[in-house]
């Protein structure tokens, strides 16, 4: 039997507690919560539900919090999810025979120290918009603890871990409500403020910090945030892959948000991709930028080059957007081929997209108002969503007519309703 001891730190996290807590039920032999000074029900909903509650003094350092919450475990693997973090009912089941397996195998048991997954960040919808990976389940081991006051991580030695990428964390933290709702990103400046204080040299926390400032919509922190994602381009120091790729997406999203700077908004795309070859995501984001000023025939080279790189598996890890959510890549290649008239191209990706999701209307309706606008008619229509909708359900049959009137199909809408 695996030992798995949950462990968390909170403060007023009385909207995920026990969504946080729950996962792990039934699996976890103990959940261990280090409250650091809520004044919501967050501990009272913990108590309720079984877990040991310990309370720590907030000392300005997510690591000295969690690791005084791994010396109150006893098991012999924990697993350390935010609140705002958990795993599927299946991917916790996964996660338990993926630990078995590890404790079986003496090769695998000297060895690894750490698992490492994906790291979904999910909207308000449950829709994924950016993957990373992190490693949140490790051995009960002295020498594993977090170092590191703000944007801990763990200190275990790359060779060991194992990476499984089947498993994954589903993190809402990252939400437009979340970050109203908590203000994290105004409390991580703070603290990445008084670190620079200390290491005013240090690229790594001007981009932690431009990172919290950029989620903001107040114009002096944006102002800052660009100061501070200016410095970590230019930078000739060593910093990870990861904040500099952060930098030129800001830019990027800057310039193609503001009329006329579409020129700008390609140098920075190319001036990324000069220094990133081939990296997906940059490619996808001058395929779009291409795409707004018209060049639909280079944007497509390049939309096709990211579908085989996305097929294939040969992208590189820091690709975060279009391994989260493939569909918006897909959804690019739609109205890029509905622009170059190749209808063909417009049925196979939107025929593909509602495969994996039928309620995009932003997909059904482009393609329905596509097929009309060629002349196509309205039996072989249906015939084709016939492959991805029931026809005799009444609730598909209304909404592929009201997504076709939104979308200008009004004959067509007309038409099915007649059926």
């Amino acid at each position: 039997m695996i030992k798995l001891s949950q462990c968390m730190i909170v403060k007023n996290e009385e909207k995920n507690i026990e969504t946080a807590l729950g996962w792990a039920k039934g699996f976890a032999f103990e959940h261990i919560v280090v409250d650091t000074g809520s004044t919501d029900k967050t501990v009272e909903l913990a108590e309720k539900t079984g877990a040991k509650i310990y309370n720590f003094k907030w000392i300005n350092d997510f690591a000295a919090a969690k690791n005084f919450a791994i010396e109150q475990a006893t098991g012999d693997w924990i697993a350390f999810l935010d609140a705002d973090e958990f795993f599927s009912p299946e991917d916790t089941k996964a996660l338990m025979k993926l630990l078995e397996q590890i404790e079986s195998d003496s090769k695998k048991r000297e060895l690894c120290l750490g698992i490492s997954m994906p790291w979904v960040n999910v909207d308000d919808d449950g829709k994924p918009m950016t993957i990373a990976s992190q490693a949140r389940i490790f051995r009960n081991d002295p020498t594993v603890r977090y170092v590191g006051s703000i944007h801990e991580s763990l200190s275990i030695e790359p060779g060991r871990y194992i990476h499984d990428e089947k498993i994954s964390i589903i993190h809402t933290g990252y939400s437009e409500s979340a970050h109203m709702e908590t203000g994290k990103s105004e409390r991580n400046a703070e603290l990445l403020r008084a670190e620079l204080k200390k290491n005013p040299n240090d690229m790594s926390l001007k981009a932690y910090l431009a990172n919290a400032l950029s989620i903001s919509t107040d114009e002096k922190h944006q102002k800052e945030a660009e100061k501070l994602f200016d410095e970590v381009i230019k930078s000739k120091k060593k910093i990870d892959a990861i904040h500099k790729i952060k930098a030129y997406v800001f830019f990027i999203n800057k310039y193609k948000n503001i009329p006329g700077k579409l020129p700008e908004c390609e140098d920075v795309c190319r001036k990324a991709l000069s220094e990133f070859p081939g990296l997906m995501d940059f490619e996808y984001l001058l395929a779009d930028t291409l795409f707004q000023k018209e060049e639909y025939a280079s944007a497509w080279d390049l939309l096709k080059s990211c579908e085989e790189k996305l097929i294939s598996n040969s992208y590189w890890d820091e690709s975060i957007m279009l391994t989260a959510d493939p569909t918006a890549l897909f959804g690019k290649m739609i109205i890029t081929a509905q622009k170059l008239n190749d209808i063909e191209n417009v049925i196979i990706y939107s025929t593909h997209v509602l495969t994996m999701d039928k309620t995009r209307k932003s997909i059904l309706g482009p393609c329905i108002a596509t097929l009309v606008y060629y002349g196509v008619s309205e039996p072989e229509i249906i015939d084709l969503l016939s492959n991805i909708y029931d026809m005799e359900n009444p609730e598909d049959k209304d909404f592929i007519a009201q997504t076709a009137k939104e979308f200008g199909a009004t004959a067509f809408a007309e038409w099915l309703y007649g059926q």
